[in-house]
């Protein structure tokens, strides 16, 4: 199988640096529901000896869990009743990589299938997997790149957690949006992390300031949407992997206070398999029906389908006017209050999804968006009249509001349904539950305040 760029490692390669004694350490992971990296690290000589040739297994509970790693109810895949039996770790040899932050590791990432080898559809990398599937019926490519926000402290995680979570010291005190010393003061920490990604094969194009304090954003260069998804997850782990190294933290909620929230737009294009434009017309030097019709799409299903772009409570916080994450179910050219986002011309043109937040996980937006726009170039969908001037504005339909909206929209779509199927609709649903009802049993810090002494 051919390594995704020279930085990655092939398995011959791997299998040679465990008997050199230069690794001797394999993390095995998948992304789990909540889109973070979940498995196992390996003692090198295991691995080549075990592993290569035969994978390895985990409990199926790791993806039928709360964000706390709790046992919850209402998965058909997985139960006290079924027993919590295992999944196979199937490696993705494309996937293999440096970790040069850690000594002498290297990760390999996974799908995930049933002891009997049928895949586990209900993994985020078998839903867009599936996705990439149909285009390529169609002889179309998908191409991705995630621009990932965080917040960075100058506090530990068990410090931050200690208080909790309240008056942590941001690595900026002030707005660094495009700022040079901004970014300088933080670059102790910015540096290691893009130095890290490069070495563990993703192409790292640079960092910038953020509004919020010690916000900040790490920009990589587009791929094909499943080495995306990989590369998103990788980077989301390490970053806070090197935050810890130095004493620090970093958050990736979508809104960690009254401030900025953090986002992930998402920008995609089809081209065909030989790289042929299929979204832009040189000779008209615009863009095709086929891109209208998928832009169409996507936005037709925006609400059914923002459970997967905005999987958390916290998400919806996000969603405020005049706070650059949208309100608006609406496109415009190279305009930032509207939902999508058109830009670019020739190769460069794309798609800009701004609904998702930095908790987005990857995978599920991606498949999401996808199924979207396939949806609106099968059914020849029209694209309306694009949103000029300020979406906050506008009379265009909304974003839902409130997981619970979104939880709603999704669990009773027909088009959802018919794009992944009941078994992923059905446990994504119940994802949403399990969150909902943890929520509404919490008393939040907002409630005391108010009520404790005033009421």
């Amino acid at each position: 199988m051919s390594k995704r760029n020279d930085r990655h490692l092939t398995m011959a390669e791997l299998v040679s640096l465990v008997d050199s004694g230069e690794v001797d350490t394999v993390v095995v992971a998948f992304t789990d529901m909540q889109g973070r990296l979940q498995g196992k690290r390996l003692h090198g000589r295991y691995f080549v000896d075990h592993v290569v040739d035969h994978g390895t297994e985990g409990c199926n509970y790791l993806l039928a869990v709360d964000v706390d790693m709790n046992t919850v109810a209402g998965y058909a895949i997985s139960s006290w009743e079924r027993g919590y039996g295992d999944m196979e770790f199937v490696l993705d040899d494309r996937t293999i990589r440096r970790l040069t932050h850690l000594p002498a590791t290297a990760m390999v990432q996974c799908d995930l299938v049933w002891l009997d080898h049928a895949p586990v559809v209900q993994s985020p990398r078998t839903i867009l997997q599936r996705q990439l599937d149909r285009c390529a019926e169609q002889g179309w490519a998908a191409y991705a790149g995630t621009e990932l926000e965080f917040i960075a402290f100058d506090t530990t995680y068990e410090d931050a957690a200690d208080s909790g979570y309240r008056d942590l010291v941001p690595v900026n005190q002030y707005n660094v949006d495009y700022s040079i010393l901004g970014t300088s003061r933080a670059e102790s920490l910015l540096r290691p992390i893009r130095n890290t990604m490069y070495d563990a094969g993703l192409d790292v194009e640079g960092a910038k300031g953020e509004c919020n304090f010690g916000q900040h954003e790490i920009g990589f260069l587009y791929a094909d949407a499943l080495t995306t998804a990989d590369n998103h997850s990788v980077y989301k782990t390490v970053a806070k992997e090197i935050a810890s190294q130095q004493g620090r933290s970093i958050t990736f909620m979508a809104k960690y206070d009254a401030r900025e929230g953090s986002s992930c737009h998402i920008h995609l294009s089809l081209r065909g398999e030989d790289g042929d434009l299929v979204f832009w017309d040189d000779e008209a030097g615009g863009r095709t029906a086929l891109y209208d019709h998928f832009v169409a799409g996507v936005l037709a299903t925006a609400a059914d389908f923002t459970l997967m772009y905005a999987p958390n409570i916290n998400s919806y916080k996000r969603f405020a006017a005049g706070s650059f994450a949208p309100t608006a179910i609406a496109w415009g050219n190279d305009n930032r209050t509207c939902a999508v986002r058109l830009v670019g011309h020739g190769a460069g043109a794309r798609m800009e999804n701004r609904i998702p937040g930095a908790d987005v996980n990857p995978y599920l937006a991606l498949a999401a968006m996808l199924a979207g726009g396939l949806h609106g170039i099968e059914q020849q969908l029209p694209l309306e009249d694009e949103l000029v001037g300020n979406a906050y504005d506008s009379e265009a339909p909304h974003v839902p509001q409130t997981l619970r909206a979104a939880r709603d929209r999704f669990h009773g779509s027909d088009l959802a349904r018919a794009a992944f199927g009941d078994e992923v609709v059905d446990h994504y649903t119940n994802m949403a539950d399990v969150e909902l009802a943890a929520y509404d049993a919490a008393v939040t810090d907002w409630e005391l305040k108010r009520g404790f002494e005033r009421l």
